[in-house]
């Protein structure tokens, strides 16, 4: 099955491996792992090897490692193996094994930090302080969620509202980041009686960039089915649609004779050969966001916000105390059975300090810290 060459190759205990110093050399090395890595694919579904020998989980991990890693071409010298780039295409991340010891982890970025893991999605009650700044009672952790990395958070806002209300702990108000709110998610969960309380995407266009004529400045009309723009051409079209997410949008089209002579038509368009193509949501949707960007720029909306001002005392508490931003065990289920622990922890260690009127912690403090021997 293998012969002396493997122990040159694969004799060493990993930790002591060194790799090539040349580029080519390590091209050169990733092809010879890639063809001998099917060489045992291929022996283990040979005639004389065991039934069970395919079917055991580390043959099974190489098989999916090696086909994401690796592709095989035909070609008049026989069968050649090529390690996978940009060319020929990699397998997206949420179906990327990025090892071999935990199938389920995941490669993700998000705001410039990159990490392979999973994601956790902590809720909490919130309450406001009163006059003198005290709660009426603790904040407590009310739901985790342990997913893969790559798992949206804009994905995560339903199943949670599901999960908190199949314990009959369903928000009135669910206070969130920016990512987990749209406008399809916030009517989603109006019709459950929540008050989804995060601030919508900001338009994203290039004429908000730039400060040009963003969609907002706009007006629809839409029993006669037209658009105005900001200048007063009328649409030529009205065409109901899906964009490529799959969102229902409707595309209303502006003349070619109505945007080449206009003065601010390098304030709307660069289109040359036609006029300005404008991309709106159906009714309930434009208006539900109309009218959320509107209140979202009062002070009265800022102030109410501000509830979830001590979520970032929320996560540090999590990753500090409970440790929750290194897995202790291997696999999605035990995670998140782990950060469950993790977050009954937290909030017996609240209801301790509530009941014995210790105050939270604000800041890290060091053992001797707390020892106070000033008193």
């Amino acid at each position: 099955m293998i012969d002396a060459s493997w122990q040159e190759v694969y004799g060493q205990r990993i930790d002591d491996l060194r790799l090539p110093g040349s580029k080519a050399r390590r091209a050169e090395l990733a092809v010879r792992y890639g063809r001998d890595g099917y060489h045992l694919l291929r022996q283990v579904r040979g005639p004389g090897a065991p039934g069970w020998l395919a079917g055991l989980p580390a043959v099974q991990a190489l098989r999916r490692i090696w086909i994401q890693q690796f592709c095989l071409e035909q070609g008049a010298g026989g069968e050649k193996v090529i390690w996978r780039g940009d060319e020929q295409g990699l397998p997206p991340a949420r179906s990327r094994l990025v090892s071999p010891y935990d199938l389920d982890v995941r490669y993700a970025e998000k705001r410039g930090t990159s990490w392979t893991g999973y994601k956790v999605h902590i809720s909490e009650t919130c309450h406001e302080p009163d006059g003198a700044g005290c709660r009426p009672a603790p904040d407590l952790l009310t739901n985790t969620e342990t997913t893969l990395a790559p798992v949206t958070d804009a994905e995560m806002t339903e199943p949670v509202h599901d999960a908190l209300a199949a314990r009959g702990l369903a928000p009135g108000e669910h206070a969130a980041d920016t990512g987990y709110a749209s406008a399809d998610l916030l009517l989603a969960a109006r019709a459950r009686g929540i008050t989804l309380l995060a601030p919508l995407p900001p338009d994203g266009s290039r004429q908000a960039r730039s400060g040009g004529y963003t969609a907002a400045m706009f007006t629809i009309d839409w029993d006669t089915r037209q658009v105005t723009c900001p200048q007063g051409a009328r649409s030529s079209s009205w065409t109901p649609s899906r964009n490529t997410n799959g969102t229902d949008v409707i595309l209303a089209r502006f003349a070619r004779a109505a945007c080449q002579p206009c003065p601010a038509r390098a304030q709307c368009t660069t289109a040359v050969r036609s006029g300005r193509t404008l991309n709106f949501r159906p009714r309930p949707v434009h208006e539900a966001i109309t009218a959320v960007r509107a209140e979202q720029a009062s002070d009265a909306w800022r102030r109410r916000y501000r509830i979830r001002a001590g979520v970032e005392g929320t996560i540090a508490q999590a990753t500090h105390v409970a440790g929750i931003r290194r897995a202790r065990y291997l696999g999605l289920p035990k995670t998140r059975l782990e950060h469950n622990a993790a977050a009954a922890a937290i909030n017996l260690i609240r209801l301790d300090a509530w009941w014995t009127g210790q105050p939270m912690d604000r800041t890290r403090t060091t053992h001797l810290q707390r020892l106070d021997l000033a008193a």
